[in-house]
């Protein structure tokens, strides 16, 4: 397979007129919910050189959210560090991200709702967090993930020992859907950002292009109750990364698989073509699936965040 035998175009989402209100009025909600974040230290993960907490905090909802934060030991690298948040994937439990302190990050790997140590009052389970209250925007399942995932970088904005002018975010497949909502409604926080294999890309139209989970969980949702269609459609439109891609301001590497199943490549291709407001590096693997070339990719993320955040190595 190759580039020119996808065709973005098949991809069609429309964006609500009162989207950027809708997205306004939520973050104002969650800013305006005290952050009370929690440390506890982590002797048994911790090493010579990183530091390793869990930490919580507080979003929507009411909802504690929980998170692993690893971060250079002062006598290793001297602070002010770089922040990396990393977003986890749809299926996995968040990242203990110890190698990104190595490599002289402060990391976090966040919990969003549903996730390990965040799922206690909230868990609609793998599959059905796709479907959980999809019909109805304001308690949409994804209107708390993606504020979970906002809230990281109000927690890394209180930490001293973060530069809050080198935020950098990570992730793959929902992981990737997380970090571009994220660089969407902080541009005055996120420096730069590395997706690959974006999930929540054209929603509706990935329902034709493939028949594996996630997406699966909609077409079977929508062949129990096929009167909510529109009802589905409306709402998702308010959770499609591609209407917050234009609210993009900071850089961006996305890799994409062409052979991938589960996030189709026109889907990721339309998410490109939206990003019109960030300059962008794409990286196509004609022969990789939804792993978006991570054996090859993985150095280049490495070097790209590296160059935006510039974290000093011991």
């Amino acid at each position: 397979m190759k580039l020119a035998d996808f065709d973005p175009n098949l991809v069609h989402v429309d964006r609500p007129q009162d989207f950027d209100e809708f997205w306004r009025t939520t973050v104002n909600e969650a800013i305006a919910i005290p952050l009370q974040a929690q440390l506890a230290p982590v002797p048994m993960r911790s090493t010579n050189e990183v530091e390793v907490y869990e930490i919580h905090y507080n979003s929507l909802d009411g909802l504690e959210i929980a998170g692993w934060y690893c971060r250079p030991r002062p006598k290793y690298v001297k602070p002010p560090y770089p922040a990396l948040l990393c977003m986890p994937g749809y299926i996995a439990e968040p990242e203990l991200p110890k190698s990104w302190a190595h490599k002289g990050y402060a990391a976090l790997g966040v919990a969003p709702r549903g996730k390990l140590r965040s799922n206690q009052r909230f868990n609609p389970g793998y599959p059905g967090l796709l479907t959980h209250n999809v019909t109805n925007r304001e308690t949409y399942s994804y209107r708390g993930l993606y504020i979970d995932a906002l809230r990281a970088v109000d927690f890394a904005l209180s930490r001293p020992e973060i530069d809050s002018s080198r935020i950098g975010i990570r992730g793959s497949s929902q992981g990737g859907a997380l970090a571009i909502a994220t660089a969407a409604l902080r541009p005055d926080a996120i420096a730069c950002g590395a997706v690959s294999a974006p999930f929540l890309a054209g929603i509706m139209s990935a329902l034709d292009l493939t028949h594996s989970y996630p997406y699966e969980e909609l077409n079977d949702y929508l062949r129990m109750y096929p009167d909510s269609k529109g009802a589905v459609s409306s709402t998702l439109s308010y959770f499609d990364v591609i209407n917050f891609a234009p609210l993009v301001r900071s850089p961006l590497l996305v890799g994409l698989g062409l052979m991938d199943d589960c996030c189709p490549p026109e889907t990721g291709l339309a998410l490109v073509d939206a990003l019109q407001n960030c300059p962008k590096i794409v990286h196509t693997y004609p022969r990789c699936a939804h792993d978006a070339g991570g054996h090859w990719e993985a150095a280049k993320v490495e070097t790209f965040l590296a160059s935006h955040l510039r974290p000093l190595i011991a």
